[in-house]
């Protein structure tokens, strides 16, 4: 057996710009076998690339623009530092930006390439003119650096290569990646990763149409099965230590049930798939009154509306329900004037049998309340000054001493209340929702800072006027119908009952209502609307 002879010099110089060769031609060959990486178990070790990653990594180096909904712990972050590090390397004067939820968060991705160069061969290091936690800057011009992502993060950048990590759970990633792509357009690439965060939100719809080809990214899903050594007692363990809803959010890659949603993704899935259905009719000047039933004059209506400036983002909206079987059959969302937006109320509210018309009063509202009013419509709902939530004697000693304003208050008291009373009857399936835009609206209302509120760049004026109806039907209402067998029984065997400050009347007064009552000013007050 021969023995190796010593390299001479020129071997060696042959040997290295070989080596240097073949890592320049392939990131796969140069991060397998001179990447080292910090594992959390094992301390310092070589990047041995999964063959998914090796795939995962060629489809870095060959398209522009990368989508990957991954799931938890699958290396793909440090795969993209790996490769951030070859570019700067072998390429000069690439520009790599780091962006994340936070500085603190985008800066893992500046220390996974600190720690893979430091580790390097010296011959194939590149002498740093800026080394430090945010970025590291080679001689050759090339740099990497983090920022947390806002607008402007990448508005004044060169960009050679844009990496947005956990993409789904940043905000304003939709401004700053619009603002990026000045630069991307002349040959920047992109790669945004993440888990999933719901849908709605610019990662979840970016991906949708790299699936339909309606962008350029190109899309890689990295559910937890790609994993070699992951199996199915490992997914199981996860349901049991992160919960079901968690657990499909880092592990499946599912939009639908991941996410800090209001209402359960499974309930508005299923929700939809039974009751809702294209309406039989598109109305209105601007065919965005639909509806699913006809009126039926031997049934209750209830129509409530959320009010919009008309020339904005928000949209004005409202739905009727059939107040006994809580069937949505007609639903309103546009943009109008408030005061063409009150004429439409009317005609719509009158139609389904003199509908208990309830539009909220805060701020734009009073435009279209105004507008009901001067059109004499008789039906419409008023809620004690304040916003209070009260019980049912202290709800009628207000309607007695006249401590009532039309339109019902949002306020922050009731708004939690409301957003229960929605959830409730979600959860409960003890609505009927046919429309397919207020399911949309449903999926895209999340949790955020404790205070639920739809998505940036999207509307929950269909969500919130859908809430408050199932809120105005179980209080007011509700109080109501303890009080109207009492009522009606006074009222039709009395002509006339006087307790010394009001009397109520049960003759029908000139305009077709059956009940007022006279106050102690000698005013006359209508109350049909309680009835």
């Amino acid at each position: 057996m021969s023995e190796s002879r010593p390299k001479t010099t020129q071997e060696v110089k042959a040997m290295i710009r070989k080596e240097y060769a073949k890592c320049a031609s392939d990131p796969v060959y140069f991060m397998k076998k001179y990447v080292y990486i910090q594992n959390p178990s094992k301390g310092r070790i070589l990047f041995h690339l999964y063959p998914f990653q090796e795939k995962v990594l060629q489809q870095f180096r060959k398209n522009q623009f990368n989508i990957t909904l991954k799931s938890r712990q699958l290396g793909i972050s440090t795969l993209s530092a790996g490769f951030s590090l070859w570019l700067m390397l072998f390429h000069k004067d690439k520009n790599i930006l780091a962006l994340a939820t936070t500085q603190a968060t985008a800066k893992n991705l500046i220390t996974k390439i600190r720690f893979a160069y430091d580790n390097l061969p010296s011959w194939l290091k590149i002498k740093t003119v800026e080394n430090n936690k945010l970025s590291i800057r080679l001689a050759n011009g090339s740099q990497a650096k983090a920022v947390s992502s806002n607008a402007d993060a990448a508005r004044s950048e060169a960009v050679s290569l844009l990496i947005i990590d956990e993409a789904a759970f940043i905000d304003n990633i939709g401004e700053t990646f619009a603002s990026a792509q000045q630069t991307l357009a002349t040959g920047g690439q992109c790669i945004a990763l993440s888990t999933p965060n719901g849908a709605g939100n610019w990662f979840h719809q970016t991906w949708v149409k790299a699936e339909e080809k309606e962008n350029s990214f190109v899309p890689i899903r990295l559910p937890w099965t790609v994993h070699p050594e992951r199996t199915q007692a490992w997914r199981d363990q996860q349901d049991k230590d992160l919960g079901y809803r968690l657990a499909a959010q880092e592990c499946d890659c599912d939009f639908t049930t991941s996410g800090d949603t209001v209402f359960e993704p499974e309930l508005i899935n299923s929700i939809e798939e039974e009751f809702t259905k294209d309406p039989l009719n598109r109305r209105g000047l601007d065919s965005n009154l639909w509806d699913w039933e006809p009126a039926r004059y031997d049934r209750d209506y209830m129509l409530v509306a959320d009010v919009a400036r008309g020339d904005g983002s928000d949209y004005s909206a409202f739905h009727i329900f059939d107040i006994e079987s809580v069937d949505q059959v007609a639903e309103y969302k546009g943009k109008l004037s408030p005061k063409d937006f009150g004429r439409l109320i009317v005609g719509a509210a009158t139609e389904y049998n003199m509908a208990l018309v309830v539009v909220e009063n805060a701020s734009i509202g009073w435009a279209t309340i105004e507008q009901i009013q001067e059109m004499n419509y008789s039906n419409l709902y008023s809620s004690p000054k304040g916003g209070d939530q009260l019980d049912l004697e202290s709800y009628f000693s207000k309607v007695e001493r006249g401590e009532m304003i039309p339109g019902f208050s949002m306020t922050p008291k009731t708004r939690p209340l409301v957003i229960a009373k929605g959830i409730e009857y979600v959860t409960n399936k003890s609505v009927n929702i046919r429309s397919k835009r207020l399911i949309e609206e449903l999926r895209v209302f999340v949790w955020k800072s404790g205070k639920a509120q739809s998505m940036a760049g999207y509307n929950d004026d269909l969500v919130m006027s859908f809430c408050t109806a199932m809120y105005v039907r179980d209080t007011a209402l509700r109080m109501r119908q303890m009080n109207i067998d009492l009522t009606r029984a006074q009222l039709n065997t009395m002509a006339t009952i006087n307790d010394g400050r009001n009397t109520i009347y049960n003759k029908p007064s000139t305009n077709n209502n059956p009940y007022t009552m006279q106050n102690s000013k000698g005013g006359s007050e209508d109350i049909s609307w309680l009835f």
